[in-house]
């Protein structure tokens, strides 16, 4: 083969390939009692034109699900066995054996992320087992010679202490140097990413009276923001997150290393007071989001300019079995019967004349709640024999947010039955009625 013809070849090839990294991929979560199947989650996966799929574990019925089919996956290590991985290698292949070589090369699995958002666990033992854990992962896939599968681990924003403004974008003192720059070391050496989630919500809904919520949609027309330091110019609050975590990476040393949003998106609901969570924002971020992802050429960011980021928006369902307020549950692009919440496409095709065929409901609650809240100050756990359990404090709970007053005992365990369903009957949360607060 000639000079020009080897250069032709691998001109198409970074093409090929930058063009695969800049689709979208979607968040598949299974915390929930009332969702599709994986194959009929898989018709779900195409029918929006995702590129990839996320799950957080390695399911093998999922797994089989896209056997033989282009859409590229990332599997997961869990939480509780990056401890005993991390000093054992034979566990690692384990691992590897039982979860990846059944479904390789058959299923393209292309990234294998060692937990999730490990560094926002309050567990020093695990975040010092994280970096030893993802180089006994990659070890493995390479002794049984798999070298296609990027070895990373998703991160959240709050692994930065300093965000603001962007230049000054620095990583925590309790894991810069300890966990940080030997994780950048790893990735930078390997070729991977730097896994981020990213959600604009969460910043806005904190402080909504001081960031534009268009700013945070990506939807201003003249809303932007200038560093004071570098003179980048910010239209919209993803970005400024994203070249934050570029400048934390460039202060310790690594200023290259790709970053691969692993989550983002925007609840479509949640619990009466949480300002913003509606369907007509989840549609205008993630079609927004997607547009930008998806241009050609890539747009990148301010600090990087024309470089492609490859994503996973979250998430495939709403997921009924997640904690916490209701926005966790809310995140969906499609309700657990298979309905679209919303009309999207991930591939970016779509046109915004062709979506406004189909209009979204008006937001309805883009401003502070101002009516009053009833929230519950200590919650106690008992058994079905009425034997109180260890009492625990209880934050954020569709519960702690909707219980009038004056409830009897038995009243009140039966609307925490059925709004925590997925709550095992022996382990109903109720709340102290003494606790009030208004």
């Amino acid at each position: 083969m000639g000079f020009v013809s080897l250069f032709i070849f691998f001109h198409l090839l970074s093409i090929s390939s930058a063009e695969m990294s800049s689709k979208v991929g979607i968040c598949y979560g299974q915390l929930g009692n009332n969702l599709q199947s994986p194959s009929e989650s898989a018709k779900l996966i195409k029918s929006v034109k995702a590129a990839r799929v996320k799950i957080y574990d390695a399911n093998p019925d999922i797994l089989k699900s896209f056997k033989n089919t282009d859409i590229q996956v990332s599997i997961m290590v869990p939480n509780e066995i990056i401890n005993n991985i991390s000093s054992n290698g034979s566990l690692s292949d384990q691992w590897v054996r039982t979860n990846v070589l059944p479904h390789y090369p058959y299923t393209k699995i292309r990234y294998l992320l060692v937990g999730n958002e490990i560094l926002s666990i309050p567990d020093n033992i695990t975040w010092s087992n994280l970096v030893p854990a993802m180089r006994k992962i990659r070890s493995s896939l390479k002794a049984l010679g798999i070298r296609k599968i990027k070895v990373g681990t998703p991160l959240a924003m709050d692994v930065l202490q300093s965000s603001f403004p962007p230049s000054n974008g620095t990583f925590r003192s309790d894991i810069s140097g300890s966990v940080m720059k030997p994780m950048l070391q790893f990735l930078n050496r390997t070729k991977s990413f730097f896994f981020l989630d990213a959600y604009t919500y969460f910043p806005w809904s904190s402080d909504p009276k001081n960031i534009n919520l268009e700013y945070a949609l990506l939807e201003s027309r003249n809303i932007t923001y200038s560093d004071p330091v570098t003179n980048l110019t910010y239209t919209n609050l993803f970005d400024q997150m994203i070249d934050a975590v570029i400048f934390a990476m460039k202060r310790l040393g690594y200023p290259n290393i790709r970053i691969f949003i692993a989550e983002t998106g925007w609840p479509n609901g949640g619990d009466f007071d949480q300002i913003g969570a509606n369907i007509y924002n989840a549609a205008t971020y993630n079609r927004n989001i997607i547009k930008k992802l998806t241009s050609k050429p890539s747009i990148g960011t301010p600090a990087r300019p024309g470089w492609v980021l490859p994503s996973f928006v979250f998430s495939l369902y709403n997921e009924n079995q997640k904690t916490g307020p209701g926005t966790e549950r809310h995140f969906g692009l499609f309700y657990p019967n298979g309905s679209k919440v919303y009309e999207i496409d991930l591939s970016g095709e779509t046109s915004e004349e062709e979506y406004k065929k189909k209009p979204l409901p008006k937001p309805t609650n883009n401003e502070l709640y101002k009516g009053k809240i009833w929230g519950i100050k200590l919650v106690t756990r008992f058994n079905l024999e009425k034997h109180v359990l260890n009492p625990i404090r209880w934050c954020g709970t569709p519960v702690m947010r909707l219980a009038p007053i004056g409830l009897s005992l038995r009243d009140l365990a039966g609307l925490v039955t059925s709004i925590s369903s997925p709550l095992r009957q022996s382990r109903i949360q109720v709340m102290d009625l003494a606790g009030f607060l208004v």
